[in-house]
């Protein structure tokens, strides 16, 4: 439930704006008031560390208008340090417990890569693919799927994560998940496969409940039609 609350002020599911950051913030108080009563449990940790270094991109994921910014065109210098050192600590402390990491911990794991990395270009794409495939293992979706799809792209090239992409369309549990017609849209787009990438990015945006997250598909779409004129 807390992790519920975290996400969505993350990633507004609906409404007119990006972020609802207040949510964000109650739900750190929650968590690390969590995380004193039950300081034995790795994942409770695993929890936090996640929710700490996702926290630390808040200031970056918006433009001056409130528009969203994606994650390989952040501004790393306006990420948290503070927040980034609390959550590879919390990791660190998921890990020192012992066992293997469970869902949260793996997640947290694959948000320390990009913590670590100085730039986007130098992030450890490779480490991101495993770290999913031991998620797809312990906790096996089609959201996990294709976040993994996307990491192989990055890992290995968008034929190779079209391929994992293109077997998630006939999945019923995605039918209205907008984020399968934009990871495809950025697949194809990558491709050079413009018209059906603007197809993608148009389906994803009619699917999508928040309206700046609409705007950045549209306008996604928008980008591929130049290429067809």
């Amino acid at each position: 439930m807390i992790y519920l609350i975290f996400n969505e002020g993350y990633a507004a599911t609906a409404g007119t704006e990006w972020m609802r950051p207040t949510l964000c913030e109650e739900a750190l108080r929650l968590g690390r008031i969590l995380a004193e009563l039950a300081a034995k449990e790795p994942e409770v940790h695993g929890l936090i560390a996640l929710m700490e270094i996702q926290a630390s991109r808040a200031a970056a994921r918006v433009d001056a208008s409130g528009q969203p910014i994606l994650l390989l065109e952040q501004d790393r210098a306006r990420w948290d340090q503070l927040l980034i050192r609390r959550g590879l600590t919390a990791l660190e402390r998921a890990q020192g417990l012992g066992g293997a990491l469970g869902p949260y911990a793996l997640q947290a794991a694959v948000a320390a890569c990009h913590a670590r990395a100085p730039t986007a270009g130098e992030t450890d794409w490779a480490r991101i693919v495993a770290l999913y495939d031991a998620l797809a293992q312990l906790a096996p979706s089609p959201v996990v799927d294709l976040n993994r799809a996307v990491a192989v792209s990055m890992a290995f090239g968008p034929i190779a994560a079209l391929e994992i992409v293109d077997a998630l369309i006939g999945d019923s549990r995605l039918s209205s998940y907008h984020l399968l017609p934009s990871v495809r849209g950025d697949l194809l787009e990558k491709l050079g496969r413009f018209e059906e990438a603007r197809t993608e990015f148009t389906r994803a945006a009619a699917l999508s409940q928040n309206a700046r997250e609409r705007t950045l598909l549209l306008g996604r779409a928008a980008v591929c039609g130049t290429h067809l004129s």
